[in-house]
């Protein structure tokens, strides 16, 4: 059943899990959560929020980390009509300024490690922020901000929902900015409904006794379909971290080693959600756990292509598959994906159901098989719009259709192969050549942890690869080496012409490279 006129996706989780009060929804590292605290908690802090005088459709900064605090705000803003605005903890005072602008936020919901860059952005910015919720703040609280926590406890729960429709906005998330500027990205309450509809339930087949542990944050698309949307509409149980998705950190919650209260046995995730970028720094971590001290039944893969030599590798060490899919922001989660019982590693596999695929040429019409073409989406979880940018927005959703910024070529199957950014195709020799493709196929030397591909003028002002090369830790590799790796893999023309070692690579913080300044780097 779609959702109606009359729809508020909080209530609508709080509805799903009110048979089950006692059973666990979140655990973090100071305490576990019920589903019925859960709801109460929101509720309350619904109540506070709109006490403190947000009135309905106003937007609030929602600048945390994850823990249990974060559901709580989120849904306790969604349920009191109030619209969270989720921002990325590691931006500067400069990003969250900017932010605080063109949201108009008057409000904003913040972890107490995180205040002091944000009342920097108070003050550098022209916005004003009329009332600050801290969670578990550090030190003593400015003027014009109240204990979260006490916050909740003084005011009795919303009695009822706001009178919300699915069609209204619910909350914002900012772009990653992988070619630039983020942009603020409105969603519905309707949407996460279908992307839960659409991917969780029937892709990912998720239950309420799978414990879900996610690398992507809740900041993003991503990691809110993973730790809130999908687990909450199963019952299942979320386990979050506040600290960065390192692979010592993650594997310490993989193999339970969290920190638990004390009446608690320890939780093993029994479905993991990460990104390439990640998986491949774990594969090359000495302290890779055995496969019999984890619990692992799944795990899915998102953000940008998985390279299926990575994919193989896991597979062999864990017994267990990596399902990787394509989502964005705009879209709100994946779109395009594997299946657990469908896995054509190297593919982002077929389109889900309920969402139209098209790829289209130069021209604006579909390709044929096997042809690169523009990744166009139709589906009912698309953004309303981006805030304010009335031309970028037109640009990207036209007429029904959300245009990816992806090229893509799909084969006689049906799978779909990701053939790199729009704008970071290179031409070499009048020919398209997938950046991704090359790095994919660096990545399969042994000495090769990472790589970023992008193109360079030769001295004739022609376009070849080059190629930008993080090695492992203590192992080496000359150019010469890695041109004839790759020139024994690939067409000749796609052996990158150029190489540099790197310590790192520049990237987003969903792990995504950050091509772009790899080419500003070029013209300095």
């Amino acid at each position: 059943m779609q959702p109606t006129d009359r729809f508020n996706f909080a209530e609508h989780l709080f509805a799903l899990n009110r048979g089950r009060p006692a059973k666990t929804a979140y655990v973090d590292d100071h305490g576990a959560l019920g589903y019925g605290q859960l709801e109460e908690r929101a509720r309350r802090l619904g109540a506070a929020l709109l006490a403190s005088g947000l009135q309905p459709g106003e937007r609030v900064l929602l600048l945390m980390l994850d823990g249990n605090d974060w559901p709580v705000s989120f849904l306790g803003s969604l349920y009191a009509g109030i619209v969270p605005v989720a921002v990325n903890t590691l931006l500067t005072a400069a990003d969250y300024a900017y932010m605080l602008e063109h949201s108009g936020a008057s409000a904003a919901l913040v972890s107490g490690a995180l205040l002091p860059v944000l009342q920097e952005a108070m003050n550098a910015g022209p916005q004003q922020v009329r009332q600050l919720f801290v969670s578990r703040p550090v030190g003593a609280l400015p003027p014009t901000a109240q204990n979260l926590e006490a916050a909740i406890e003084s005011h009795p729960p919303l009695p009822a929902p706001a009178p919300t429709t699915a069609a209204d906005h619910a909350f914002w998330l900012y772009s990653s900015g992988s070619t630039g500027k983020p942009k603020g990205t409105v969603h519905t309450h309707a949407n996460p409904w279908w992307t839960a509809e659409l991917f969780g339930k029937p892709v990912l087949q998720l239950t309420e006794d799978d414990v879900c542990f996610s690398a992507a944050k809740m900041y993003f698309a991503y990691g809110l379909g993973n730790a809130l949307t999908f687990p909450l509409t199963v019952g299942a149980t979320v386990l979050l971290m506040a600290e960065r998705p390192t692979p010592d950190a993650t594997f310490k919650r993989w193999t339970g080693q969290a920190p638990a209260a004390a009446d608690r046995a320890p939780l093993r995730p029994t479905v993991f959600f990460g990104a390439p970028t990640g998986f491949a720094g774990m594969l090359a971590h000495p302290a890779l756990p055995a496969r019999e001290a984890v619990a692992l039944r799944m795990c899915s893969s998102a953000g940008e292509a998985l390279p299926g030599e990575i994919a193989q590798r896991f597979k062999q060490h864990f017994g267990c598959d990596i399902v990787d899919g394509i989502g964005s922001t705009e879209m709100l989660h994946v779109f395009i994906s594997n299946r657990p019982d469908d896995i054509r590693y190297g593919t982002t596999g077929k389109p889900v159901e309920g969402y139209t695929i098209e790829l289209r040429g130069e021209n604006g019409t579909p390709v044929g098989v096997g042809e690169v073409g523009d990744l166009y989406i139709h589906g009912p979880s698309s953004a309303v719009m981006y805030w304010g940018n009335p031309e970028k927005s037109a640009e990207t959703f036209q007429d029904g259709w959300t245009k990816s910024g992806d090229k893509y070529s799909r084969d006689a199957d049906g799978y779909y192969t990701y053939a790199g950014r729009s704008d970071d195709m290179l031409k070499v020799s009048g020919i398209y050549v997938s950046p991704f493709e090359v790095e994919a196929t660096l990545m399969q030397h042994p000495a090769v942890l990472e790589a970023a591909v992008i193109g360079k003028e030769d001295g004739d002002g022609l376009t070849k690869t080059k190629a930008y090369v993080v090695l492992k830790d203590g192992r080496t590799a000359g150019d010469d080496e890695l041109k004839a790796f790759v020139k024994e893999r690939l067409a000749p023309y796609k052996y990158p012409r150029f190489i540099e070692f790197v310590e790192e690579l520049p990237k987003t913080a969903t792990g995504k490279i950050q091509r772009f300044r790899l080419r500003e780097r070029e013209k300095q």
